[in-house]
């Protein structure tokens, strides 16, 4: 596991301290924030700070921004936070000038100041060490909380942690150690559930649990590939021709480990649920595609799953953000929930299924992390992480 600072190895009375948050949360049409889990996860590290004396200064990003975009503006996230903490939360219009700095210098200690979206700034994802710069300048330490970018070299996430005494906030460490546990110390049996809609995208993760798993389920798209490199007919479902070698060399590398659906849902497209039916995963017929995982499948994967002692899961089954082709994922969800041992789940699509299921809170624990968590279990280095562990020799507290 990682060795970094944590919120309790540093005392930040009277200090302004600069923390990294996730606050990419969606919004829905009239600009509000429509799911404020992200903003939730962040609290435990923002209420240690305030009653320990801090000025907390929030940086966040939002969306997908080129330059400054008038529908990505932090202010309805300012007022959640502000319901949320049942206090003020200063929203500012820049994240870095003189005129930010000021006010910051300026803030009692107690104060939470939210800076703009710092993606409004193209230096912000290029790790520009200038544009760091400005960012430290309002700052006497820096807390990175954003798992779900930590797999990201911006400056608000790796840059940063250079230039000012760092550590890691309650949920970017509760992260790493669930994780951690995955690729550490797994308890036996232990079951991955890999889905999504491509191979390529999957193979470090399958290859790195692939050393530590007692079954690998595979779903998704991607079971589409596997199942052509294996000669079964797959109809009009997403397969990547360039790949079968690699998921045949996957399935011997398993060993018998990796499990293959035994039956699919089949369609005419994934937008038409009229027709769709259940069929064996040797009998897909040519003018159609497989868009879930089938009730046998079901079973199965259910029943491998309920006498696992650990679970993870990365990836949907099926077109889950289709109601009729999400069965397979929320029944992996369901299944899952009953589990006594530890069950951990990646974020992005993966934990909105779990929130779809209404199993969050019986689930050990649910990542705030999509591709970082994903990475994460590849056994990859993220930057965030790495620039925490670098800072405890640059820095001696």
């Amino acid at each position: 596991m990682a060795v970094f600072r944590t919120l309790n190895d540093i005392d930040v009375k009277d200090k302004r301290v600069l923390v990294r948050v996730d606050f990419n949360v969606p919004l829905d049409k009239n600009g509000e924030v429509s799911d404020d889990a992200r903003i939730q996860a962040a609290l435990p590290t923002i209420r240690h700070l305030l009653k320990n004396g801090a000025t907390v200064v929030l940086v966040t990003h939002l969306g997908r921004p080129k330059g400054v975009d008038e529908t990505l503006r932090l202010d309805a996230v300012a007022d959640r936070l502000s319901e949320l903490l049942k206090k003020d939360v200063r929203k500012m219009d820049d994240c870095v000038g003189p005129p930010i700095e000021i006010a910051v210098r300026a803030a009692e200690p107690g104060s939470v100041i939210l800076l703009e979206n710092v993606r409004f700034y193209p230096e912000e994802e290029k790790n520009d060490p200038e544009f760091a710069k400005k960012l430290a300048r309002m700052a006497d330490i820096y807390v990175n909380d954003a798992f779900g970018t930590a797999h990201r070299a911006h400056a608000s996430t790796e840059g940063v942690a250079h230039l000012l005494p760092s550590a890691a906030g309650f949920l970017l460490e509760k992260e790493i150690k669930m994780l951690s546990a995955v690729l550490d110390n797994p308890a036996h049996p232990f079951v991955a559930v890999i889905g999504g809609a491509k191979v390529s995208d999957k193979i470090g993760v399958i290859s790195n649990l692939l050393k530590r798993a007692d079954a690998i389920l595979i779903g998704g798209a991607m079971m589409f590939t596997f199942a052509k490199a294996t000669g079964k007919n797959t109809g009009k479902s997403l397969v990547e021709n360039d790949k079968l070698d690699l998921a045949r060399d996957l399935l011997k590398q398993g060993k018998g480990r990796i499990m293959l659906p035994v039956d699919t849902i089949v369609a005419h497209a994934i937008d038409k649920a009229k027709g769709a039916k259940n069929v064996p995963m040797d009998g897909v017929p040519a003018d159609l595609m497989g868009v879930d995982i089938g009730e046998e499948t079901i079973k199965i994967y259910s029943e491998v799953i309920s006498k696992a002692k650990m679970v993870a899961w990365n990836g949907p089954m099926g077109v889950a953000e289709v109601p009729q082709f999400a069965k397979g994922t929320l029944a992996i969800a369901k299944a899952m929930a009953k589990v006594k041992g530890t069950t951990i789940v990646g974020g992005g699509e993966t934990g909105e299924a779990v929130r779809k299921a209404k199993v969050e809170k019986r689930l050990t624990h649910v990542s705030t992390g999509g591709g970082a968590s994903l990475e994460f279990l590849e056994g990859k280095k993220l930057p965030g992480i790495a620039a925490l562990e670098a800072n405890v020799e640059q820095f001696n507290l």
